[in-house]
């Protein structure tokens, strides 16, 4: 069986992000990317499959910028065989949104026959949480999302979703959409032969016309703020002047 995984390039989840002076978006100049963390665990979720025997083949995508190509390059380096690179945009501050990606994922699903799609639940850098849902409309396939737990069963796949109550079991028929959760596993560090070897993997290039889709924005983006500043506590001499203020606040 073959898996696919599609990958996002974002900002480090390590950097603190800097909104412009005009609020039309974040700054990207000098800022480090690297691929989003619950894709990265999308990878690691695959590669682990196929160690265990029931993966053939994990084929890596990502749709964005020219420079995705790194972060592809890492999934490779991670142990993916090889990858889909859909330039989608020239430039890095432009984000093709949810419905293009599920559509031109759609079409490369046509293409490649995978028996299922792994990927990230959602993208640190808009928090769309949509991709993997418009994706298993599109195909018609069962959807597990938020996974923290999956087990391949022949014709079958068993999820354990992180719920708001907890956890939940689900069985679902393969092939299927999985987006999975940060609870799933610990992604591996690429060793430096693995860094070498994933120069030298097949990386092929294509265009979201390749496909026949329109990638033009839907959505338009009115302001980017910081959030605002948490205000500072308040020290109370007692538990009767805590109570009071707590009533004060609208907390009790």
């Amino acid at each position: 069986m073959k898996v696919l995984v599609p990958v996002k390039r974002v900002i480090d989840y390590n950097v603190k992000v800097r909104v412009k002076a005009d609020g039309s978006g974040v700054d990207l100049a000098n800022v480090k990317m690297s691929m989003n963390p619950f894709d990265e665990i999308a990878v690691e979720e695959a590669i682990r499959l196929k160690e265990a025997g029931k993966v053939e083949e994990v084929v890596a995508v990502s749709i964005g910028v020219k420079q995705s190509q790194e972060t592809l390059r890492t999934a490779l380096a991670m142990g993916a065989d090889r990858a889909i690179l859909v330039v989608a945009s020239d430039d890095v501050h432009n984000d093709i949104e949810p419905l293009a990606v599920a559509k031109i994922l759609k079409a490369i699903i046509d293409e490649e026959q995978p028996g299922l799609v792994l990927a990230g639940k959602q993208a640190i850098d808009n928090d769309m949480n949509a991709t993997g849902q418009m994706l298993a409309a599109l195909t018609g396939w069962s959807q597990g999302t938020f996974a923290s737990e999956v087990d391949l069963d022949g014709e079958h796949a068993t999820i354990t979703r992180e719920v708001d109550g907890g956890l939940q079991t689900i069985k679902i028929k393969m092939p299927a959409i999985v987006t999975v959760d940060l609870r799933l596993n610990e992604p591996r560090y690429a060793s430096l032969p693995n860094i070498m070897k994933a120069k030298k993997k097949p990386l092929d290039e294509k265009t979201p016309e390749d496909y026949g889709v329109d990638v033009s924005n839907r959505l338009e983006i009115v302001k980017t703020a910081e959030p605002e500043a948490r205000a500072a506590g308040i020290m109370v001499g007692s538990v009767d002047e805590l109570v009071e203020k707590l009533k004060e606040a609208g907390a009790v």
